[in-house]
């Protein structure tokens, strides 16, 4: 193992949520709320921070994306690709998850319960759009906080490093194909340049700037990084909560219209979440991997990069759009729904083991 792989893995067996972290669906609350209220109060505010668009990207938007996914970005060290193979029935059993089980369930789900058994309860104009955002949902597997939830669950810190840093390079070339496929077989209409567009502007170019960074940073010493993540840390989320708010506050008068719909989107979601969690789980019992490395696996398998998926709905569909929407609800219900996933894998470590 590299000096450097061995230093991430022990930061990240130190990982710990931060406040807004730990508070984040109730910071999410509060913007769906401050978005709503300034968007009747302000609309001539907000419409012009909509046309302020360059090749159908907003660019305040843009921005905040940026900021959101960068700080992440430089956590992950890709020079763990090399330890892959020290875990490969854990990594493996996460691939098969992450990549050919979890978008394809999300879109059958999206089918089932949004065009199908929730349809006469959502607006007919949008349904396409929600499952839109679902399956970019599920075709983001989750890159940040899966440290802490690794910590939560005393799991493996380079078996987590490793399998961020290999879906983060999978990511780039088998996100676009991936969403591409699934729009497409739900008779989705996929906008290819808008598409590939969003694969560059946040995957591709976040993670060449992350990595140039890291590599600058780390060359001043670990003290240096370790105080350049101390202080950028907060701007993943302050920039996360301005986008809601941004987003809510064109989303307000559809939720005002019908507010159950955020409760409906997050049924597949949760079925989602808890499916992967426990398949991811129950596999890597099953082919005989160590539990904490069955923990991060089942983790990684339930948990979104939902910074990427909201950049990618608000880039392919708009601030309006049901897609926007439904992936904001990923944003809702994360924190509290992998607490409790974190609290499952804890409490059955006894049967686990028992294998």
């Amino acid at each position: 193992m590299s000096a450097q792989c061995e230093v991430a893995a022990k930061k990240i067996g130190k990982a710990d949520m931060s406040l807004f972290e730990r508070y984040l669906t109730l910071w999410v609350l509060l913007c769906i709320l401050a978005g709503i209220l300034l968007g009747q109060f302000l609309p001539e505010v907000f419409q012009a921070v909509g046309r302020m668009e360059l090749a159908r990207v907003n660019l305040p938007v843009g921005l905040l994306i940026w900021v959101m996914i960068i700080p992440m970005l430089l956590k992950v060290d890709f020079g763990a690709l090399g330890e892959v193979r020290k875990h490969a029935k854990g990594i493996g059993v996460t691939l098969f998850v992450n990549w050919l089980v979890k978008p394809f369930s999300m879109a059958f789900l999206g089918w089932l319960f949004i065009r199908h058994l929730f349809a006469p309860l959502l607006p007919a104009d949008q349904l396409d759009s929600y499952i839109a955002g679902l399956i970019l949902l599920a075709a983001a597997p989750c890159t940040a906080m899966v440290f802490v939830w690794s910590r939560l669950t005393n799991g493996d810190p380079l078996f987590t490093l490793s399998q961020v840093a290999l879906n983060d390079t999978i990511m780039v070339f088998a996100f676009a194909p991936i969403v591409g496929l699934l729009l497409g077989v739900a008779s989705i209409a996929v906008p290819w340049d808008t598409l590939l567009t969003s694969v560059v502007l946040y995957i591709v170019i976040p993670v060449v700037i992350a990595q140039w960074w890291r590599k600058a940073l780390l060359a001043k010493g670990q003290d240096t990084f370790d105080a350049a993540m101390e202080r950028i840390g907060p701007w993943s989320i302050s920039a996360l909560l301005a986008t809601l708010v941004l987003l809510f506050a064109f989303q307000g008068e559809a939720i005002l219209g019908q507010p159950l719909v955020i409760a409906l989107l997050a049924v597949p979601i949760l079925i989602q979440v808890f499916f992967n969690s426990a398949l991811a789980y129950g596999l890597n019992r099953a082919v005989g991997e160590k539990h904490n490395v069955a923990c991060p696996s089942a983790l990684i398998g339930a948990s979104n990069f939902f910074e990427l998926a909201v950049a990618a709905a608000i880039s392919l569909f708009g601030f309006n759009s049901g897609a926007a929407l439904a992936t904001v609800v990923g944003v809702l219900i994360e924190v509290p729904v992998m607490l409790l996933v974190v609290k499952v894998v804890n409490s059955t470590k006894g049967w686990y083991e028992a294998a």
